[in-house]
């Protein structure tokens, strides 16, 4: 008996040492002068408790409810906030609450926009971490504070995060949150879940960044792209961005707002001159490479299409997209790329882009100016593209006018489907390619469209199975130029057709 109650005793000592040193592991910011009211500055507080975790070797700074003003937050290793339920870090319009930009890396800013090249003016950020997450249910909000606007004392982004590893951010929200929402440069090991974002500009921002995954998340940005993987200088080099998935996502561009309060409302006139943004990308910033890479089970609505794109440099390659629906399109539902903007140190070569799968696709509803492009430029072919298992469904309306328009190069400019200007083909344009393949392909209109479906310009190596494309009476299916190893089979009325050399041709 005795024995026994020294066993019970010693056990229960035990279970006292876990929770207190549990309890230990929790730095409530309250404790350290946080006030939650929504009126007084926490910075110090907020920045109090982190210190104090830190120095106990980590642990989780603890947001209970409440409105927690706020200007720079300095994230430590080994550090996990966690926002309650009910929780709000908002972002003061004190730009003096704001840590300045970090001089250093002004060096850098000709090659990215403001917003990659300092990291340090925004109101979560951490350098050189490891071990880090940002948890729980609560909201962190740049309402009328976060900006993109280009001042040393503003607090410019939601998160900021660089060179950092072992990260997670996981369950939160994020409203109007200034430039990006999420910025991770140079970061490894990133893990990004069940995540609600609402705002004016970029939604996630992944740059230079290894062994990625985006899954369960929700991105509204009318104004700008919704998930973006980049490539830019900002670390004073380029780095490569590898190893990724996204996953389960949604993106639209609802205006502001209406996506967290669940209305949904739509802008009767576009907020930008080219549609709603809202996208998945991946490219703009691209001298920092990009490979093997995953996206799949994505929605996109009220958007603009997929975006894959290299004009600073990089190789962009071995990616694999699948399960994707898209509804109301305002651009281009598919663009690919490769051009010679070269925002980046003299001397970096073109890039390339090759070994693209994009497979098992719904669209209704896209813009008919545009159609889909698959675009490289004189003497720098897009290689290896297969498209499978897709449906895209165009509102149409194209004339026959169009159908002898020769779009511009462009090729030193930012690239957007817009600045191609109108298309002379409704599905495709396919130019500056070598080696593309369709199987099970269907375009069709929902107003009658005279442009052919496909146009092929300077392509080396394309090969159409079961194919369908709707087409007005009197007008061609297909219109080639300079296209050498064509071959057609098994496509509606169209009769199996193989064609070697082709300087001009419509059927």
């Amino acid at each position: 008996m005795k024995r026994r109650i020294i066993l019970c005793f010693g056990l229960l000592v035990t279970l006292a040492v876990a929770a207190s040193q549990l309890h230990a592991t929790v730095f409530d910011v309250k404790k350290y002068g946080a006030t939650g009211d929504g009126k007084t500055l926490d910075t110090p507080a907020i920045n109090k408790a982190i210190d104090a975790a830190s120095a106990a070797g980590g642990g989780t700074v603890y947001f209970s409810a409440g409105t927690y003003l706020s200007g720079s937050i300095h994230l430590k290793s080994n550090i996990t906030l966690y926002l309650e339920q009910g929780s709000v870090i908002q972002a003061t319009p004190d730009p003096e609450a704001y840590d300045p930009i970090e001089p250093s890396q002004k060096q850098w800013d000709k090659y990215q926009d403001f917003g990659h090249t300092y990291f340090h003016n925004s109101l979560i950020w951490g350098e050189g971490l490891e071990n880090i997450a940002i948890l729980g249910p609560g909201l962190i909000s740049g309402k009328d504070a976060l900006t993109r606007k280009a001042d040393q004392r503003v607090g410019n982004k939601a998160i900021s995060l660089k060179l950092c590893r072992n990260v997670t951010i996981r369950d939160i929200s994020i409203l109007l949150a200034g430039h990006f929402g999420i910025l991770a440069t140079g970061v490894d090991n990133l893990t990004i879940d069940n995540i609600k974002i609402d705002t004016n500009r970029d939604g996630i921002d992944v740059d230079s960044t290894r062994h990625v995954r985006i899954s369960n998340v929700s991105v509204n940005s009318p104004y700008d792209d919704g998930i973006v993987i980049k490539g830019t200088h900002a670390l004073g080099f380029a780095r490569e961005t590898e190893d990724m998935t996204i996953t389960n996502c949604e993106v639209t561009g609802f205006q502001n707002g209406t996506f967290l309060d669940g209305t949904y409302k739509r802008s009767n006139t576009p907020p930008l001159a080219h549609g709603p943004t809202g996208r998945i990308k991946i490219g703009t910033e691209s001298e920092g490479s990009f490979r093997n890479i995953t996206i799949s089970n994505c929605v996109f609505d009220y958007a603009r299409g997929l975006a894959l794109e290299t004009v600073d440099g990089a190789e962009l390659s071995d990616v694999s997209i699948s399960n994707i629906t898209m509804r109301d399109i305002a651009n281009a539902p598919i663009y690919i790329r490769l051009g010679a903007r070269m925002r980046a140190p003299d001397g970096v070569p073109i890039g390339s882009l090759h070994r693209i799968n994009i497979s098992d696709v719904v669209i209704y509803n896209a813009d008919p100016k545009n159609g889909s492009l698959i675009m490289g430029i004189p003497g720098h072919d897009i290689e290896d593209v297969k498209l499978s298992n897709i449906r895209i469904y165009y509102q149409g309306g194209g004339t026959k006018e169009q159908t002898a328009i020769n779009p511009p190069e462009e090729e030193k400019e930012y690239p957007e489907p817009y600045r191609h200007g109108d298309m002379p083909s409704y599905g495709f344009f396919i130019r500056h390619v070598k080696g593309i393949e369709f199987t099970n392909v269907e375009v069709s209109t929902m107003k009658e469209d005279l442009r052919p479906a496909f146009v092929l310009d300077d392509v080396k190596g394309a090969e159409f199975n079961l194919v369908k494309a709707q087409h007005a009476p009197q007008v061609p299916t297909f219109s080639l130029k300079d296209v050498t190893d064509f071959s057609l089979f098994h496509s509606g009325s169209l009769p199996d057709t193989k064609l070697e050399n082709v300087k001009e041709k419509q059927f």
